[in-house]
């Protein structure tokens, strides 16, 4: 088990006995369960038989995808949770990918003035990124995570049996944050994940347990992302940009976070070659790895530009300086870096190439 801010990771050996465990010692008045359409027919019927309760449970779905992360979404969890006369001592379940452990955090957060919620993450993604740390959040029209607060889940249940369900696009969309994490952390890290073709499906667990490690000690040290946990974003600065304008732009393919994340690593490795004397032959293989996962996708200048202007709105943005974290070599970081856009457009044009 990994520690948190606040909570505690647990794994699916002993993770079900420390809900009902919880549920014994916290006596909630009522369980909230919020899914969506993915995980109610797919994930809940498996979920449901391993909680042990007198409580009433009140399932609670949204509609599945980024598209739906927003305060109207909200308002309709919100307003369900009280026609169902949920208290302060109400417990939200967030039974889901990132979308769901990311705005049912923040509903739970936010109802009543807040109440406790625990993370069941479904998908790749959520067990080694979204669900742990505390960021909750919603996106404010095509603006990624805009609206939110930090505020840590009670614990956050991680069974990567919920993954045997799983589309592979979704997978390749999680594996993107277990790179970034070798890259930021641990180069040996970095090739035994890189090299795919080595991996089989027993390494998964070992593999998810080390990424919520390395993501666990850099939340507990920085919780409130005034240093460390900056390096947490690498890759997403451009990544967040781009997912959000293929989000809204119809001649685009809507890119999953993970995907554009990909991308947005491409191209922050190419910067810190340029800035940080990041070593050229790194950033050729870490270039052909992620493309021969990921593919291609085309930008015009024009594309470009829209891009660069939606890097305004990011979070970690001060003083309207648009902030990078950029990479000395694997494993060696450096935060609050400002890249001009002329090297960001050379960026792009080595991705076209590469």
């Amino acid at each position: 088990m990994e520690n948190t801010a606040k909570g505690t990771v647990f794994y699916k050996e002993e993770a079900y006995q420390k809900i009902n465990d919880y549920l014994v010692q916290h006596t909630p008045s009522k369980i909230f369960i919020l899914v969506d359409t993915n995980t109610h027919e797919h994930c809940l019927p498996g979920f449901l038989p391993k909680i042990s309760t007198a409580t009433t449970i009140e399932i609670i779905e949204i509609e599945a995808g980024e598209p739906f992360k927003n305060l109207d979404t909200c308002l309709g969890v919100w307003q369900t949770m009280s026609d169902l006369e949920g208290d302060r001592k109400s417990l939200m379940i967030n039974l889901g990918g990132g979308v769901v452990t990311d705005l049912g955090g923040f509903v739970a957060s936010t109802f009543k003035r807040g109440i406790n919620y625990i993370n069941v993450p479904t998908t790749l993604l959520a067990m080694v990124d979204a669900s742990v740390g505390g960021k909750t959040g919603v996106d404010l029209g095509n603006l990624k995570n805009q609206i939110g607060i930090i505020s840590n889940a009670e614990m956050v249940i991680v069974d990567s049996d919920y993954l045997a369900t799983l589309p592979s696009e979704e997978m390749r969309s999680g594996l993107a944050e277990i790179l970034k994490h070798g890259l930021i952390a641990d180069e040996a890290y970095w090739e035994k994940v890189g090299n795919l073709s080595e991996l089989t499906l027993n390494d998964l667990d070992d593999i998810i347990r080390v990424s919520v490690g390395i993501k666990a000690k850099v939340v507990a040290e920085d919780p409130y992302e005034n240093g460390l946990r900056k390096t947490l974003n690498y890759g997403h600065t451009l990544g967040h940009a781009i997912e959000s304008y293929c989000l809204t732009h119809t001649q685009k393919k809507t890119l999953l976070h993970g995907e554009a994340v990909a991308l947005g690593i491409i191209l922050a490795t190419y910067i810190s070659k340029e800035l940080k004397d990041f070593p050229s032959e790194k950033l050729d293989s870490i270039t052909k790895r992620i493309v021969e996962l990921y593919g291609k996708v085309e930008f015009s200048k024009n594309d470009i530009d829209a891009i660069i202007d939606l890097m305004k709105y990011d979070k970690k943005n001060e003083a309207g300086k648009i902030n990078f974290v950029l990479l000395k070599d694997i494993g060696e970081t450096e935060i609050d870096c400002q890249v001009p856009n002329n090297i960001i457009f050379d960026a792009f044009e080595f991705y076209k190439n590469a």
